[in-house]
């Protein structure tokens, strides 16, 4: 899928972000701009680079080309934050490690996604936590049919990450319980990949054009590609994976370990423009026709 994808023709358009305000801190998994109290934001994960587990989301504001940090904001303790709108009002969550009892190392982290929502950036309010070892929950508005909720199960059920669905009256309905009564989405990985959903949003046919990662490792480390595919709700079925990224069309740069040179995170996706985190170290963002337009890919 990759490969086939790399030999397309085409000229990437990508930059880096430059950010300030983070005394010497790594930004990466960038969401894209929002709007939030008349004021264009982004939230990035801010982590030493030495370190892993020790992140904390930042929210930014551009100035003079440059994302500075907004230092009048609270910053959240999550890593790969996520940014939508629904029903008029902000959703921010991102993922939250705790410590595992009896792990052979302190690096070793329990995680789980934590949602707030409100009517702007100061009035968050917690409101749901995922299930205890599961990243990469995404919501969408589906309309008048409620809420769709993306999921990604690992371990014993979904194996080393495989993504689920399931539909909900009204995010009222959000809790651990109901996440994990998602049903899996057959055939998207192969025995030795993982994947989960990064972005998600209803499109005019009534389908969800969903963006997304999926991964897999060899000795020379972990390699990750951004992936789109569509999906039917009233169905449950899915378009073919296309890989509409990967590592090499951004510039080369800093890495926070040799063996995640390769890696590239979609963290957020608006007006053609795809927002990824970059080898666990770095953000930048690429002008990507919309890849659920007939004729893009």
């Amino acid at each position: 899928m990759s490969e086939a994808f790399e030999r397309k023709e085409r000229e990437p358009k990508a930059e880096k972000l430059r950010f300030e305000g983070v005394e010497g801190k790594d930004v990466y998994n960038v969401t894209a701009p929002f709007e939030s109290d008349g004021k264009t934001y982004i939230v990035g994960r801010v982590e030493s680079p030495e370190t892993i587990a020790d992140a904390h989301s930042v929210f930014f504001t551009r100035k003079d080309g440059v994302w500075e940090a907004d230092k009048t904001l609270p910053n959240f303790k999550l890593e790969d934050p996520f940014v939508t709108k629904m029903d008029g009002e902000l959703i921010f969550g991102g993922v939250e490690t705790y410590p595992l009892k009896d792990a052979p190392s302190p690096e070793w982290k329990g995680y789980r996604t934590i949602f707030y929502k409100g009517k702007d950036i100061k009035n968050l309010e917690q409101f749901c936590k995922g299930p205890d070892m599961m990243k990469d929950i995404r919501l969408v508005e589906l309309g008048d049919s409620g809420v769709g909720v993306f999921t990604r199960p690992r371990g014993e059920i979904g194996g080393k990450g495989t993504i689920g669905f399931i539909r909900l009256d009204s995010l009222d309905e959000l809790t651990p319980e109901k996440i994990l009564q998602a049903r899996l989405l057959e055939g998207q990985f192969g025995k030795n990949e993982w994947g989960g959903v990064n972005n998600a949003r209803l499109l005019k046919d009534g389908t969800i054009g969903v963006i997304g990662h999926i991964g897999n490792e060899d000795a020379d480390g972990k390699h990750y590609r951004v992936i789109s595919f569509t999906f039917n709700p009233d169905t449950f079925r899915a378009s073919a994976m296309k890989v509409i990224a990967t590592r090499k069309d951004f510039p080369e740069g800093k890495v926070k370990d040799s063996k995640l040179k390769d890696i590239v995170f979609p963290s957020g996706y608006a007006d053609e423009t795809l927002y990824v985190g970059l080898s666990d170290a770095e953000a930048a963002r690429l002008h990507l026709p919309d890849p659920f337009e007939k004729g893009s890919f």
